[in-house]
């Protein structure tokens, strides 16, 4: 005699599935943790490899470069007259003599084609007053108050000055004048997102504060790169490809590379409010 077999009664297909979305919703919250974890070490692996890399080409050059990468290049001649030359094609400060793969100047959520190039704006420059949030006993009279917080001291630019001028020593409100980046070198230039804003800002710069760029001044906050001893505090560049688009407040999720250490996580909102000016 043939037995009759059962099939699954709707309830039972319905229980299924709603046990198959369960295991989904913990499984690929878990699996995205772990791909951006792993992305994260491969960003600060290769920021620290940066700073090696400028430490070499300092002893070598005797200060360091204006950018990491370089400017976008055009073929001059030839079938490709006229079109960029891929950032792996191209020699630039530190690629390929000092660092020898051009990925580890693309962060790892960086999609840009190597020959895409872009323009950008500068940071957002410290919200606090001038005058109230002194970082160094600038004087040197042997006290850190108001007189320490100069206008000349603090950032120039913000983003919307303008965008970046060549070799960084300004702004123009003309993107055919501003200057062209390679867009997969995350470390000269990177994508910030506050909010809903998400637009390109400098990273990586020699100077940043008005008297930087200009003469110079003995008040001038010497965490720059263009200085000729900056300090082991200053900020060489930073990566915010980990931002929740959301709330910044209490979270750290930007990796920061200062001169004197291995690049860190560092807290969002302050990173994002004060660029060059946070401190380790």
């Amino acid at each position: 005699m043939r037995t009759k077999r059962a099939g699954f009664t709707l309830i039972e297909l319905l229980v299924v599935i709603a046990i198959i979305a369960i295991l989904a919703a913990i499984t690929f919250p878990v699996m995205a943790r772990a791909k951006d974890g792993a992305y994260k070490s491969g960003d600060l692996s290769n920021m620290n490899s940066i700073r090696t890399a400028l430490q070499l080409y300092r002893e070598d050059q005797g200060g360091f470069p204006p950018a990491l990468l370089g400017y976008a290049t055009l073929y001059e001649s030839g079938p490709n007259m006229g079109a960029v030359v891929p950032a792996d094609k191209a020699a630039g400060y530190l690629y390929p003599k000092r660092i020898q793969s051009v990925a580890t100047l693309k962060p790892a959520y960086n999609r840009d084609p190597m020959d895409g190039f872009i323009v950008a704006v500068w940071p957002e420059p410290d919200p606090r007053p001038v005058g109230s949030a002194p970082l160094f006993d600038l004087n040197g009279d042997g006290a850190i108050d108001a007189n320490d917080d100069p206008l000349g001291a603090r950032q120039a630019y913000g983003p919307g000055s303008g965008f970046v001028s060549e070799r960084g020593l300004g702004v123009t409100s003309d993107p055919d004048l501003a200057a062209k980046y390679y867009a997969v070198s995350g470390y000269d230039v990177g994508e910030e997102r506050i909010g809903n804003t998400v637009r390109r800002t400098l990273r990586y710069n020699l100077f940043w504060t008005n008297w930087g760029l200009a003469s110079g001044n003995g008040m001038d906050d010497p965490r720059q790169l263009g200085y000729s001893d900056p300090p082991d505090d200053t900020v060489i560049t930073w990566n915010s490809m980990f931002r929740d688009p959301g709330s910044l407040q209490g979270k750290k999720q930007d990796l920061v590379l200062f001169l004197g250490g291995s690049a860190r996580t560092y807290d969002s909102l302050s990173l994002a409010e004060r660029s060059w000016r946070v401190l380790p």
